[in-house]
């Protein structure tokens, strides 16, 4: 029996395939701590885990960050507004409550598996190896790791074919790291040297370098190749957990000719939804389509009066609905998206907040869909790359490419496996 300690920031796309994990290791009859936010005890419960609450300091109920990061910029400016306020401030009390748990353990775990934003991991990862378990990353966010291959992480952008590729990408990284980022990593230093008497070991965005092994809930398909890692990774493929819950009266209408399309904005940056659910059910009010929107918790009320070939919910259980999908209309959420490749669906995506740009720039890098460029598209757009999206056969094959790699992919297995064989690195 394996023991492990999973520690999350309290975001539901964040807690969600981690919840997942624990319950097939717990089904397994391994042992699961879990740490994170209390409005997820009772979730972590059901996969049997231990429940163990975060700190009041590092806590926050993630639907009202959309609120409160009203002024938010976007882009990478966002990018470090959401790693300094979100990310980083919490940092310290993660860190404390790791410790105080991996203290009162009896038996260290074999494991401590960390959610990518969760920045108190870093200062774990900067003690000795042989003094801590393992730290491994689930990586359900776009792989972030700093490679000459790729662009550094938050321009949204893709790599290059050619001789020049490598020196834009230095040039960027600069950019990014020596300016753009320069005061939120003065105070990532600070806060590591409070704990390590040291400035950290690396950039902050890059800090899973530092880990002992990523373990990335994707596809290599989906993943720009780096050669130069610098930390193990590994593909388990995205987890596609089943969901319970009631169906809306009007599910059986799924099963219907029309083309089937998904909109959301996900459950964080959805506090407006004139950014994109409001001009996808313009654009496709007259269209011969269903269109199913997904408020991620919103009341549906605030859609106002919708047309009739438009339904909606809160949420649904997205392990049966995307079978029924023909298209995924998205402001970029990881999961949605990985859940709408697992199925072979193609994707219409348009967002500029959190990792979003990063998402839509490997939708479209991987043929899997259109990227608008936009976090608020006109509905005409919408309009004209849905029709593409439909119409052309290349989206949906090249999103049945990445489904056979998903079907295909180890899931729990490889992060099992990336478990021994990290400890077995440590030992030799």
């Amino acid at each position: 029996m394996a023991r492990y300690l999973i520690a999350s920031v309290p975001i539901h796309g964040h807690v969600t395939p981690l919840l997942g994990i624990a319950a097939e290791l717990t089904r397994r009859g391994d042992q699961v701590q879990f740490l994170t936010g209390a409005r997820f005890a009772e979730a972590v419960t059901r996969s049997a885990s231990e429940f163990i609450a975060l700190p009041t300091e590092a806590d926050y109920d993630d639907r009202l960050l959309g609120a409160a990061n009203n002024d938010r910029p976007a882009g990478i400016a966002g990018l470090r507004y959401d790693v300094a306020q979100n990310f980083l401030r919490p940092a310290r009390a993660q860190y404390d409550a790791l410790r105080a748990l991996l203290s009162a353990a009896e038996t260290p775990p074999d494991a401590v598996l960390i959610d990518p934003t969760f920045v108190g991991a870093m200062l774990l990862s900067g003690h000795p190896r042989h003094s801590r378990p393992p730290v491994i990353v689930a990586g359900m966010l776009p792989l972030p790791v700093s490679s000459s291959a790729v662009p550094p992480f938050g321009l949204g952008l893709q790599p290059w074919r050619g001789p020049l590729n490598r020196v834009r990408n230095t040039v960027l990284r600069a950019v990014v790291e020596k300016w753009i980022f320069a005061p939120v990593q003065a105070d990532v230093d600070t806060l590591f040297r409070s704990v390590h008497g040291r400035d950290a070991e690396a950039f902050v965005i890059n800090w899973m370098s530092k880990a002992d092994a990523i373990v990335q809930l994707s596809v290599p398909g989906f993943e720009y190749p780096r050669p130069d890692l610098a930390v193990p990774v590994r593909f388990a493929g995205p987890v596609i957990a089943s969901t319970d819950g009631v169906l809306p009266s009007w599910w059986d209408e799924l099963d219907t000719s029309r083309p089937v399309v998904l909109v959301t904005q996900g459950t964080i940056a959805n506090e407006n939804f004139d950014e994109l659910v409001e001009p996808t059910i313009e654009a496709l009010a007259t269209e011969d389509v269903l269109v199913v929107v997904t408020t991620g918790g919103r009341p549906i009320e605030q859609l106002g009066e919708l047309p009739d070939n438009v339904r909606a919910a809160q949420f649904l259980p997205y392990d049966r609905l995307f079978p029924r999908l023909d298209l995924l209309v998205t402001n970029g959420g990881y999961g949605g998206v990985q859940y709408a490749l697992a199925h072979g669906v193609p994707i219409v995506i348009a967002g500029d907040t959190e990792d979003k740009p990063e998402v839509a720039a490997r939708v479209s890098w991987s043929g899997s869909g259109i990227d608008l460029r936009t976090g608020r598209p006109r509905a005409t757009a919408v309009r004209r790359a849905v029709r593409k999206a439909l119409a052309s056969p290349r989206y949906r094959e090249a999103s049945a490419v990445l489904a056979e790699q998903i079907s295909a992919a180890r899931g729990i297995e490889e992060l099992i496996d990336t478990v021994a064989a990290t400890s077995a690195a440590r030992v030799s």
